[in-house]
C-alpha cells in the first residue's frame, strides 16, 4: 500500500494512544486484510452484504425511501468490503469513503479502480467528520463503530452529515455475551491446533513456520488495544436515539454459525494455509450458509443480546 513501516518507537507509544494504534494496526492489515477475512468483490460477498443490510432495515424503510441510496459514505471502510459490494449489489450509487488509516483509504480506492468505479476517499476521524452538514442520503459502517473511542458523538456527526430523512446502517458490531464466547472459541482453537499441527508426525504438513504463529500472536495483541467497545443491542438503539436518530432499530445475526465460524477461522490461521484446499472451503462456507439459516428460525425465541453480530439503523429527522 506504500505506507512507511512504524518504528518502534510508535508502536510503543500506541499501547498509550489509542488513535495510533487504531492507525498502526489498521496500516499493517490493510495488506493482507482481504485474504485474511476472504474478502472479495463476487456474487459471494456481494449476496452477505445485501443480506445483512437487507437484514437491519428490511421493516423499516420510509415511504419514497427507494434503491440505490444517491449520495453514500462509508465510516471506517476498511478495503471497502461493505460499500463496494453494496455498490456493486445495486445498494448504493456514488460511494465516498473514510478510514482513520491511510492505508486502508488506499486499499479501498484501489479495491474500487480494479473493480472499475472511482470512490472519492479521505482520512477522517469518525468523531469529526470533514463534510457539511446534511450533504448524504445514507451513512453504513461494518465493524466500525467498536473501534471509536467516543460512540454517541460519532452517531451524532453521522446524523449531522446525513441530510434529511437520511438513513443510517451501521452491520456487524459484537455483542457483549457474543464477544465473550467469541474469543474463548478462538483461544481454544488455537491452542489445540498449533499444539496438534506441532506433533512430529504432523508438524511438515500442518505447522506452520514459527515466525508466522508469532506475528499472528503479535496482531492478536494489537487487536485487543484496537476493539474498544461491545454492545448490548437495547442500550446500542438508546446511544443511536440520544445522538439525534428517529425509528431506530437493531438487528442481530450469528449465533450456532458463530459457534461454528469463529473455530474454522481459527483453524485456517493456525495451519498453513496450503495444507486445506478448495473442499475444506466449500465445507467452511456452506456450513456457515447452512447455520445462518437455522439462526434466523431461533431468532423467533432467542434473545438478541445472545446473537454474536448486532446491527443498528436510524433515520435523521425531517425538518
Amino acid at each position: 500500500m506504500g505506507q512507511t513501516p512504524a518504528s518502534a518507537e510508535d508502536v510503543a507509544r500506541a499501547w498509550e494512544d489509542n488513535k495510533l494504534a487504531q492507525v498502526l494496526y489498521h496500516d499493517w492489515e490493510a495488506q493482507t486484510y482481504d485474504e485474511k477475512w476472504s474478502i472479495s468483490f463476487d456474487e459471494r460477498c456481494q449476496a452477505v452484504v445485501r443480506d445483512r443490510f437487507l437484514r437491519i432495515v428490511t421493516g423499516r424503510l420510509q415511504p419514497g425511501e427507494q434503491l440505490p441510496y444517491g449520495t453514500a459514505l462509508e465510516l471506517g471502510a476498511g478495503t471497502g468490503f461493505f460499500s463496494l459490494n453494496l455498490k456493486l449489489a445495486g445498494i448504493l450509487d456514488e460511494v465516498h469513503v473514510t478510514d482513520l488509516s491511510p492505508g486502508m483509504v488506499e486499499a479501498a480506492q484501489a479495491n474500487a479502480e480494479r473493480l472499475g468505479f472511482t470512490v472519492e476517499g479521505r482520512v477522517a476521524d469518525a468523531e469529526s467528520l470533514p463534510y457539511d452538514d446534511d450533504t448524504f442520503d445514507i451513512v453504513v459502517g461494518h465493524a466500525v463503530i467498536h473501534h471509536i473511542p467516543d460512540v454517541e458523538r460519532t452517531l451524532r456527526e453521522i446524523v449531522r452529515v446525513l441530510k434529511p430523512g437520511g438513513r443510517f446502517v451501521i452491520a456487524g458490531e459484537p455483542t457483549t455475551i457474543g464477544h465473550r464466547y467469541a474469543r474463548a472459541l478462538g483461544r481454544l482453537t488455537w491452542e489445540t491446533a498449533t499444539r496438534v499441527a506441532a506433533l512430529p508426525p504432523l508438524r511438515q504438513r500442518w505447522a506452520r513456520p514459527q515466525a508466522e504463529l508469532d506475528e499472528s500472536s503479535r496482531a492478536a495483541a494489537l487487536e485487543a488495544v484496537v476493539d474498544l467497545h461491545t454492545f448490548d443491542p437495547g442500550e446500542l438503539a438508546r446511544t443511536a436515539r440520544r445522538a439525534g436518530a428517529e425509528q431506530v432499530g437493531t438487528a442481530t445475526e450469528e449465533l450456532t454459525s458463530a459457534f461454528f465460524g469463529w473455530p474454522v477461522r481459527t483453524f485456517e490461521y493456525a495451519v498453513k494455509e496450503e495444507a486445506l484446499g478448495f473442499r475444506w472451503a466449500m465445507f467452511a462456507y456452506n456450513g456457515w450458509q447452512r447455520l445462518m439459516r437455522v439462526d434466523d428460525v431461533l431468532a423467533h425465541v432467542v434473545p438478541q443480546r445472545f446473537y454474536y453480530n448486532v446491527g443498528v439503523t436510524g433515520v435523521k429527522p425531517p425538518r
